[in-house]
């Protein structure tokens, strides 16, 4: 009898007498079960930061910030400086001959969350053209603020998480009165954590004279180059140019990897216990099976199928455990988002998205927890000795 048919034929005798082993077997498939949960679920959150971040950047416009500035909120752009930038080569015109361009201050605003607790939102000025700039933005309710007045639209996701910003109400913004007339959606955009006014009154009623960015639409992704040369050939602006895209991947990536890392710590701390809960009911399904194993062994079985047999039942029972864990990550989680804070500084709503590429590294990673636990046993149950495994009862 060749090697697989040794094999198969081992691993069907093991699985008929799962039955008898139900509960200890159960303890590797919840065990990796809660393990694979846990770090889908962590996973999910990095995978929707890069979707927003994804969704929200487009490779045909560009940032302009002041220079030496990661946050868009600590850039400082002078008006004239605002004016050259749009003005440069390579940026789109509409059909009026105006730049497609958007010079814009953020304010931050200490608001109460639905869950509880405060956190920052982001009130962000625009200009007349921002929303030809980014035409994914479209009032869903109420209608658009007059950007003369202290009026304000505000994003659904932003809306999801704080409390009183229906339609209609009225914020006070540093002893300053706005009225939100409108609520607007961006198909995921992280604008839609933000509220949106005009950027004059903004900053009449602040009293700046100052501009934290400038927002531009290339005539195409190809024309960047071109763009940031025109104005990086005036050192005086003291500026840097990004792709929008590359701006939003350069803010996301430092929290994705803190979100990763995490999820590989608890992860392995949490596989540890798992190994463990597997050693024992290997253990003790080999001892279980120690005259059985010790029978094949003296008919000519090789050893080295009973060892596969061990471990095509471990890695069964972890492989099971990985798609549970799996499944209810996904029921759980996936749909819903979390409200962190983002670069210390606003308040950042992050989807929890959990897809198949996920559930394949939960179920890898539950066969490696299956595999490590079954290699001791799978040892022991071709070392231990036959007249002792025969007397065995």
């Amino acid at each position: 009898m060749g090697f697989f048919h040794q094999t198969s034929a081992i691993s069907i005798m093991s699985a008929r007498s799962l039955p008898q082993r139900l509960g200890a077997s159960s303890v590797i498939v919840v065990g990796i079960a809660g393990v694979v949960g846990v770090l889908i679920s962590i996973l999910a959150m990095v995978t929707g930061l890069l979707q927003i971040t994804n969704s929200s950047a487009h490779p045909d416009r560009a940032v302009v910030m002041s220079t030496g500035t990661d946050y868009e909120i600590l850039s400082n752009l002078s008006r004239e400086a605002t004016r050259t930038i749009a003005e440069a080569r390579a940026v789109r015109r509409d059909a009026h001959n105006r730049p497609l361009a958007s010079a814009e201050v953020l304010v931050l605003v200490h608001l109460p969350l639905r869950t509880g607790g405060s956190g920052n939102l982001t009130l962000r000025g625009v200009s007349p053209n921002a929303f030809a700039l980014r035409p994914e933005l479209r009032v869903v309710e109420g209608r658009m603020f007059n950007p003369m007045l202290r009026e304000l639209i505000v994003g659904r996701t932003a809306q999801r998480q704080f409390r009183d910003l229906q339609v209609g109400r009225r914020l006070l913004v540093r002893g300053a009165e706005w009225t939100i007339v409108g609520a607007f959606d961006g198909g995921g955009d992280r604008h839609e954590s933000e509220m949106l006014s005009g950027v004059e009154v903004l900053q009449s009623t602040f009293q700046r004279n100052t501009f934290q960015s400038v927002t531009v639409q290339l005539d195409s992704a190809a024309s960047f180059a071109d763009f940031r040369a025109s104005l990086e050939s005036n050192p005086a602006l003291g500026i840097e140019v990004m792709r929008e895209s590359d701006y939003y991947l350069h803010q996301s990536r430092a929290f994705a990897q803190l979100l990763t890392f995490i999820a590989y710590l608890v992860g392995s701390i949490m596989a540890i216990g798992a190994v463990f809960g597997a050693l024992n009911t290997m253990y003790a399904a080999v001892s279980a099976r120690a005259v059985e194993i010790a029978t094949l062994r003296v008919l000519g079985f090789e050893p080295g199928s009973i060892v596969t047999s061990v471990f095509t039942e471990a890695l069964v029972l972890a492989a099971l455990g990985g798609a549970l864990g799996g499944i209810l990550a996904w029921l759980l989680f996936s749909g819903h988002a979390i409200s962190t804070n983002g670069g210390g500084l606003t308040q950042l709503s992050v989807p929890i998205v959990v897809n198949a590429r996920l559930v394949a590294v939960g179920i890898l990673w539950a066969c490696i927890i299956g595999m490590v636990g079954a290699s001791f046993p799978a040892l022991r149950a071709i070392r231990a000795p036959l007249a002792c495994a025969l007397k065995a009862t």
